[in-house]
Parts: C-alpha cells; structure tokens; sequence
C-alpha cells in the first residue's frame, strides 16, 4: 500500500508541475510565482538578426580605409616573415646535410619550398582581396548606405502578430551613432 502511495504522489505533482510550466508565459515574475496567464496573452521570445548599415561619410571612408590598410601592412610583414623563416629552414637543412646534397635533403627543402609558396599564395590572395575593398571604399558616395555586418537581438512574438515584418529590423549608423532603427520592434 506505502510503496503505491509513493508512486502516484510524484506522478501527480509531476503532471502538475508540467502543466503549470506549459502554461506560463515567458516572463520569469510570472514563471517562479506560479502564476497562470490567459490565452490571450500568449508570446514567445525569439532570437533574430538585425542588419547594421552605415551611411557613407568623410570620416567612415577614413576609418574603413585605415582599417584595410593596417590589414593590409600586417599582411606583408606576415609575408616577409613567411620567406624569412622557409630561407632559415632551408639554410639549416643545407648545413646539417653533406656536400653534394641527397635526394632525400632535396626532396626536404623542395617540401619547405612548396610549404613557404603555399602559404605566400594564402597571404597574397587575402591582401589582393582587401586591396580591392580599399578600391571599392575609395569610389563609394557620400550619404550611400553600406552594409556593416548583422547582431542578433532578442524579440517577443504574440499571436496576430506579423512575423515577416518582426525579423526585417535594420540599424543606420551615421559616424557610429545610430541614426534610425528601421522596423517593426
């Protein structure tokens, strides 16, 4: 009799338990009170992307330019680098090895070699990409929106509500400072 008791005791405080979470809204006041909400109050929280613009200014064009060209200068020293350290390589591999040169020693420094020029290619084709991003900033217009990249925000949702026009929300920053938030909130 004592061990049926244990049985259906946690069942039942179990099933209320899962109704009266599956009932509740969101709001955790209303979650820890135990409180229920009406149907007409249902919402959910959703997560979206906001796209952030920027409108093209003097002072953006100069930032943007600095930035691609600060990328643009660690590329090079990354570049200068890469040969110094395969020469290195390559140098003590020649000096460890006896005179003439094996096949085996060859075959190492034509590996290093192949190593160095994979990577420089790696390095040119980024600094070749950022080069033409430094073109493309340098032709924009003035008072002409770019794209700055996406942040994720949070959103709640109620039955009725017009989900396509919830998750197009963009912000315009002008200099930094946010200039307009562009739809439904």
């Amino acid at each position: 009799m004592r061990a049926s008791n244990l049985e259906t005791e946690p069942q039942s405080s179990f099933e209320e338990l899962l109704s009266n979470i599956t009932s509740q809204t969101l709001n955790p006041s209303k979650l820890h009170s135990g409180t229920h909400m009406d149907d007409s109050n249902k919402n959910l929280l959703l997560k979206r992307p906001i796209n952030i613009k920027a409108i093209v200014t003097p002072r953006w064009k100069e930032e943007v330019q600095q930035q691609l060209q600060n990328q643009i200068n660690q590329l090079d020293g990354q570049l200068q680098q890469i040969d110094l350290q395969g020469q290195k390589a390559i140098a003590e591999i020649k000096n460890q090895s006896v005179n003439p040169p094996g096949p085996q020693v060859s075959q190492q420094i034509e590996s290093i070699q192949t190593q160095v020029n994979q990577k420089k290619s790696e390095l040119l084709e980024q600094k070749n990409q950022q080069l033409q991003q430094l073109q493309q900033v340098q032709t924009l217009e003035l008072d002409q929106e770019v794209s700055q990249g996406q942040l994720e925000s949070f959103f709640r949702v109620e039955e009725g509500d017009n989900l396509v026009k919830k998750m197009n929300v963009e912000i315009l920053l002008r200099d930094g400072v946010i200039e307009e938030i562009r739809g439904d909130i």
